[in-house]
């Protein structure tokens, strides 16, 4: 891929040729096989090279052993564009460990950085858990709900009181990536629903921790090297100083997750198109409909031109939210609505141009497209969820009306 200086750096590029060589010789020989390797022994396979290539490093400081210092929003965005090429449940799931720690990393929490950081910068795999996400129900929690500003995190019904020294912990996550295969989960509580943002509270529950179980992995249309199963918390206890921050700075880290969240959505949505595109590209050059090439028919130009224009621009629009990210405070800083917007549009966009091409992809590839031999049913599968995360296409739609005008919805 090609990319305009203004966003990469030499190491930059170095990097995205580097992920991209691995992709293609240890996730795309192995892609079919995913969706039936049910004891996960190619997916740690895989994850076990990324490790040992030390990218996972990037999400930690370097006094604990990691190198943050080399990463940009930019630069893991590519990374992650890269791997989802080969697969986005790779992706997430690898990336999800960066999201777990990421409010103890900005909040310089050395309880939680000495005791666990040093677990992860091995080689050794060990993935973690941003576990958020509720039952919906009559009470009036779970769903999206979690993740709409304006209800500044008045509908978390898992509860953390403190007692003497240690936070007790009681609810019920769902959906969660990781969940059930993690050493380390950072839970969403609230110390007191009626608070507002001062009851949002990130608490650490390493595993095992008494009273933390799991029910059963969920059966997935696609996106299946990423486990999700609901956590059951009953009476968990865990260290006063297991929590992220503080009273109110704990909400604010908790927006910024799903800032960065929604960039890395966006990133791995342009690498699952992507690897339709190419994946299409090679067989309308190959398959010869009315003498000639089906790509040399005008009506598969068009089609292929349109998912061009999906992807090159749902890129840029990615890594120009990076590009601020990175440059924040030119732009009102990372929790402002401005950042919010921007990344917001990033996702909304790059997941709907992703739908997009691997349909498209898949009507230019016929009964070919529909079969698991040829690569594009399964990114077809594997990005619908995408849209679907952090709160959907609709609240990332208000979440874009947020950078334009005073929206409450």
């Amino acid at each position: 891929m090609k990319y305009l200086d203004i966003f990469l750096r030499d190491e930059d590029r170095m990097l995205q040729e580097q992920v991209r060589k691995f992709v293609d010789a240890e996730i795309m020989p192995y892609r079919q096989q995913l969706d039936d390797d049910e004891d996960h022994v190619i997916v740690h396979q895989i994850l076990k090279g990324l490790f040992d290539m030390g990218l996972h490093l990037r999400y930690f400081p370097a006094a604990y052993g990691g190198c943050s210092d080399q990463s940009t929003f930019v630069s893991n965005s590519i990374m992650l564009e890269e791997i989802a090429r080969g697969d986005s449940g790779i992706a997430v799931a690898f990336s999800c460990v960066g999201w777990a720690f990421q409010p103890a990393v900005l909040a310089r929490n050395k309880a939680i950085l000495e005791k666990f950081v040093p677990l992860y910068t091995g080689k050794e795999v060990r993935l973690a858990c941003f576990n958020m996400t509720e039952p919906g129900g009559s009470h009036g929690g779970g769903g999206c709900d979690i993740e709409n500003p304006t209800l500044h995190g008045r509908t978390i019904r898992t509860i953390a009181r403190l007692e003497g020294d240690e936070w007790v912990i009681n609810g019920q996550k769902l959906w969660a990536t990781n969940s059930g295969v993690s050493d380390l989960y950072c839970t969403v509580c609230t110390t007191d629903p009626n608070a507002g943002d001062k009851g949002i509270a990130l608490i650490y529950i390493p595993h095992p921790t008494p009273g933390m179980t799991f029910g059963k992995f969920e059966r997935k249309t696609g996106m299946n090297a990423d486990r999700n199963c609901a956590t059951f918390l009953t009476d968990v206890r865990v260290p006063r100083e297991y929590r992220a921050s503080e009273e109110g700075k704990d909400a604010e880290l908790f927006h910024l997750n799903l800032v960065t969240g929604r960039l890395g959505g966006a990133a791995m949505a342009v690498g699952n198109a992507q690897g339709a595109f190419e994946r299409v590209l090679e067989y309308t050059g190959e398959r010869i409909v009315a003498g000639r090439p089906i790509r040399q028919h005008s009506i598969a130009a068009g089609m292929l031109a349109d998912m061009a224009m999906g992807i090159e621009t749902a890129r840029m629009y990615y890594l120009a939210a990076a590009y601020m990210m990175d440059n924040h405070r030119k732009f009102g800083g990372l929790r402002s609505n401005y950042i919010l917007s921007r990344v917001s549009l990033a996702k909304v966009y790059a997941a709907e141009v992703a739908v997009m091409v691997t349909n498209k992809a898949m009507e230019l590839m016929g009964s070919y497209g529909y079969v698991r031999d040829y690569d594009v049913e399964k990114y077809w599968r594997d990005c619908k969820i995408i849209q679907l995360w952090e709160g959907g296409a609709q609240l990332g739609r208000f979440d874009i009306c947020r950078g334009y005008y005073d929206c409450n919805l």
